[in-house]
Order: structure tokens, then sequence, then C-alpha cells
């Protein structure tokens, strides 16, 4: 991956920088000295694009109308206020135990249950019992979220009394979330934080990319109150940062390995989404045989092996080393950013046969089985 700097820099801003595929990296401070506000840039990371599908990988036309969700190169618009009088309020409330802050925001999300980046917002809302409504948006008709021009999911609309936002792009809701209820500042200053800014990929299509997206904007005290220490920010940062870039890509080619495990993902896809019983049908046959085609692109494109579970399962182990032995999370005796971003990847495959040998063939269900314990704690039932 090429990263290309779109804007001029204050003082920490990153240099010029190449990726390895299943590295984490790490990008330098967006503060300038101690200021409370970020440096106003943003990384443009320039990839080929491929298929968006529902659990967050390609594009699938089925009559016209595109499945799209966000994808791990935070390509978005960024979206302006939104009130919360939009359609498509048919949605599930989930109710939590109201924190002091929180207790001032409404939040609806509209997502794709099986999206990844979907999946990550939820376990960060529901470890952080954090109240709010879910609305299943449609694939095909993509009706619940026509009052936005951003057409993906997931979309966080946040109202904090009179005043609401629309926040796009999982790693920026979760940063932006994270840094109001730490820091307390106005929703509305916070998500001035991360600037989108406009890029040319290698295609010629104008894409955006949002700066500083996985730092919690919090000074001195407030960072040594969640953190402890810089090793442990970084540490968070970084491997947050793999779960977009990295940990994603492996999802699809293993869904949708075999034309069977690829029809087993759609059949769920189907019961969990939102579909009519046309569209549904469409989708399970027509999805099942498009996507285990595509999964073979996206298989070359991240240059993953002949049998690619062995990538994930490599992935999986490498997590597991990160968190180590003496800690139960790698936010120590509670879960981090990081943790609950692997986790609600991850959490996408359960009742497949990809999630059923990732437990089988790695050492990560007894982490996985503590993380998913502490958000059921933290949470009650829905």
């Amino acid at each position: 991956m090429r990263w290309r700097l779109r804007a001029s820099a204050r003082a920490g801003e990153p240099s010029r920088r190449t990726e390895q595929p299943g590295t984490p990296t790490l990008p330098s401070s967006p503060w300038k000295s101690r200021g409370r506000r970020a440096g106003r840039f943003a990384w443009a990371k320039s990839e080929t694009r491929g298929f968006q599908g529902p659990f967050g990988f390609g594009k699938i036309l089925w009559f016209g109308s595109r499945v799209i969700s966000e994808d791990s190169s935070g390509k978005h618009a960024w979206g302006q206020g939104l009130g919360l009088g939009v359609p498509g309020l048919e949605a599930l409330s989930v109710c939590c135990p109201q924190l002091s802050l929180s207790s001032r925001l409404q939040l609806t999300l509209y997502q794709y249950k099986t999206c990844p980046f979907c999946s990550k917002v939820r376990a960060f809302l529901d470890f952080h019992a954090l109240p709010y409504q879910v609305v299943e948006v449609n694939p095909v008709r993509r009706a619940e979220i026509k009052f936005s021009s951003y057409r993906k999911v997931p979309i966080l609309v946040a109202q904090e009394g009179e005043s609401s936002q629309q926040l796009n792009d999982s790693s920026v809701i979760i940063s932006a979330l994270k840094t109001y209820l730490v820091s307390g500042q106005p929703l509305e200053e916070i998500i001035t934080y991360y600037p989108a800014m406009k890029a040319v990929n290698d295609q010629g299509k104008e894409v955006t990319e949002f700066g500083n997206k996985y730092w919690l904007m919090l000074n001195e005290k407030e960072a040594q109150q969640v953190y402890g220490g810089k090793e442990a920010r970084t540490e968070e940062m970084k491997w947050r940062q793999w779960a977009d870039d990295w940990l994603v890509h492996l999802i699809s080619p293993n869904v949708y390995r075999t034309p069977t495990e690829a029809l087993a993902s759609f059949d769920y896809i189907v019961r969990e989404g939102k579909f009519g019983a046309v569209e549904g049908a469409v989708a399970k046959y027509m999805g099942a045989a498009a996507m285990y085609l595509i999964s073979k692109r996206l298989k070359s494109r991240h240059r993953l092996q002949d049998n690619v579970r062995e990538d994930l399962y490599e992935a999986a182990d490498k997590w597991v080393a990160a968190v180590g032995k003496d800690r139960p999370f790698m936010g120590g005796q509670k879960p981090n950013l990081a943790d609950l971003a692997v986790y609600g990847v991850l959490r996408v495959m359960e009742g497949l046969d990809a999630f059923d040998d990732l437990m089988q063939h790695t050492h990560i269900q007894p982490w996985y089985l503590r993380v998913e314990r502490a958000i059921t704690e933290a949470s009650p039932a829905h």
C-alpha cells in the first residue's frame, strides 16, 4: 500500500512510509506540542479497490443496486450533521445503563449485521454500555440511509441536545466516542479532529481518507488515566490499524473459500440481514456464486497462501502472542480498543466453518471468550 500526504502538516506529522501486509504500523502523533487540537492533516491511502460484499469485501451488483459497506481503507465521504427525524427507524432499541456523559447522547447505528466494521462499533458500544438504536439496512435498496449522501455502513448518528452529527468510518466513530467519554469535550468539536481529505487512487477515482483516526484526542493527564504510559497507547493504536489493514482482509477469502462455504455464508447473511423474499433468494444464490469467484481475486491481491486458512491462523496466533501470557487482554485487566476491534472483526464469522476452524487450530479461543464475557458483563441482555 502506498500512502501519499495530501495536506500541509503541523509539527509532529508523520513522514512518508510504506507498509508491509500484516505488519502493524503507527502514525506519528497528530498533536502540535501539547495543544488540545489535532493537526490538520490526513493520510490518503492509495490501493486497488476490490469488490464490496456484506462481510465488508467487494461490490456485488444485484439488479443495478450495490451492496456497499465500509472497507478497510477508510475511503469514505464525510457526512454533515443530521437530525434524527430520518426514515427507517423501525429500529431495535438497545437498552444499556447510561453513563453520566453518554446519557446526553442519543445514538443510532445504521449497519449490516454481518459487516466486520459494524461489528467493531457494536462491540465498542456494548462494552462501554452506551445506549443506542440499531437500524438494519437493506443492502440492495438501502432506503434506510437515503437521508445520507454517504452510502456506506456503518453510519452513526449522534444527537447531543439540539446538535446532531453524522459519523462515518468505524475507527473514527470509536475514537471520537472514546474521546468524548474520557474528555467530556463536545462531540461537535471532537469530530473536527478527524478531518476528511480527498485523494485520487491509482485508478483515477477520488476517494476520502480520515486523519488521526486511531488517536484519542486527550491531554496528557487524560491519556495517563486511560493508558498509564506511552507504550500502551502505541500498542493499542498499531493493533487497531492492523485489524483494519490486514485482519479484515482475511475474512472474505475464508468465509467464501469453497462453493459450499460461500452458500453457507450467504444463507447466514440473508437470515441475519434485512432482505425481502425475492431479494434474499437472489442474494443467497447469486451472491454466493459471485463472492466465491471474487474471493479468489482477493486472495491474489492480498498475496494469501493457497490455503487461506493458514493466513487466518497465523494472524490469530500473532495476535495472541502480542497479548502475551501475563495479561488477559492487550488492555491489561480489561479490553482496550484493540481487543474490541480484533474481537469485532472475528465475530462476524461465528456459526461458519471458518470460525470453527479458527477456534480449533489456533490459541485464540481463551482470549476470545474472555472478551465476549467482558462485553456481556458490561451490557445487560438486549
